[in-house]
């Protein structure tokens, strides 16, 4: 079987001859790639599954929809094939209402691979709360359950996502349409079990969780559950946990589990929400809580209904800085995370 033969037809197809798009269609461009806007000329006896699709059954179409993102990646920029290809394999074997679907892929000879995928039109997360006339903890508990239900059905089939963060969480439409997709799975990996263990220092400062950064190497997806406390914290108060200018500090604040409840952002946050986010700011990876027992989780009941106006001011704030700061604080190089973790340790031995 070739590389990606599982999502192609058994005869080599001209991506073009299916999706059409033009350089306007440009929805955006990474180190690596450039994602477009598609629209199918052919969808006929297309070989890929959807997320409403039952069990391992290929639809020939995609149901209800004309319209596709393609993600075409320049081979000759990416430093290793071998992440895209882990990538791929991974979202091949994903299917679920709230992770962004991989359609199908196109190989491009030597220049490129071609990604189709589900077009979302909703933004990220913060934009659209920000953007919000109201915006409550029930609000924030709808958001984290659907989180919670796709890392649910992806911790089942053993794989973790290891880098979740707000850019990463995108609305599948624009509102009043709340439907959650989790998004970018380049750094995601399968739990291999008996022993070997995840060693990569890896993430976006601010969300990486402790047993990344002690290295002492990692072997469960209990990884992913402390950023969605990070990613908890921050929806309730509108700032982050853990921020500090440096990274050696950054990261020292991270392994201790060191923040606080500070007043007056949460002075109104309901007990049962404070308890969630504690209960996944946990640093005994064996007590912290699965995604099953956060989408269980009382506060999915107990959320008040009452506007976070004082929320909404600070993420605002947040997300200002945040965007001045992005080059410094977006995924960062192993060797600069490898650097910082050797200045932290040599100044705490």
């Amino acid at each position: 079987m070739g590389l990606f033969s599982s999502s192609k037809s058994k005869d080599k197809v001209d991506i073009k001859k299916v999706y059409k798009w033009e350089k306007k269609d440009l929805l955006g461009t990474g180190n690596f790639a450039e994602v477009y806007k598609a629209t199918i000329i052919d969808g006929k006896d297309r070989p890929f599954k959807t997320a409403e699709d039952e069990g391992d059954n290929k639809t020939g179409k995609i149901p209800g929809k004309d319209q596709v993102a393609v993600k075409v990646i320049d081979k000759a920029k990416v430093e290793d094939m071998n992440d895209i290809t882990r990538e791929i394999e991974i979202m091949q074997q994903v299917t679920h209402p709230n992770i962004i679907q991989l359609y199908e892929v196109f190989e491009g000879g030597q220049k490129n691979v071609s990604l189709v995928m589900e077009l979302v039109t909703g933004g990220e997360l913060f934009d659209r709360i920000v953007e919000k006339g109201s915006y409550t903890e029930k609000d924030a508990a709808k958001c984290i359950y659907q989180l919670c239900d796709a890392l649910n059905y992806l911790h089942a089939k053993k794989i973790v996502h290891r880098d979740l963060k707000p850019e990463n969480l995108l609305y599948a439409k624009p509102d009043p349409d709340e439907t959650i997709k989790v998004a970018d799975f380049g750094l995601a990996r399968e739990v291999a079990g008996g022993g070997d263990l995840m060693k990569t220092a890896c993430g976006t400062p601010g969300y990486v969780a402790p047993e990344i950064l002690a290295n002492k190497g990692y072997d469960n997806t209990a990884v992913d559950m402390w950023s969605v406390g990070v990613i908890l914290y921050i929806l309730l108060c509108g700032f982050p946990p853990f921020y500090e200018e440096e990274l050696p500090a950054l990261f020292d604040s991270i392994l201790k589990a060191r923040y606080d409840f500070p007043s007056p952002w949460w002075d109104n946050i309901t007990p049962s929400a404070k308890e969630l986010v504690k209960m996944l700011l946990e640093l005994d990876v064996t007590k912290r809580l699965t995604a099953k027992q956060v989408m269980d989780h009382k506060f999915n009941e107990e959320a008040s209904a009452k506007n976070l106006d004082s929320t909404q001011k600070a993420l605002r704030k947040y997300m200002a800085n945040q965007r001045l700061r992005k080059a410094a604080l977006g995924i960062i190089a192993q060797q600069r995370m490898q650097r910082a973790l050797a200045q932290l340790r040599a100044t705490t031995s």
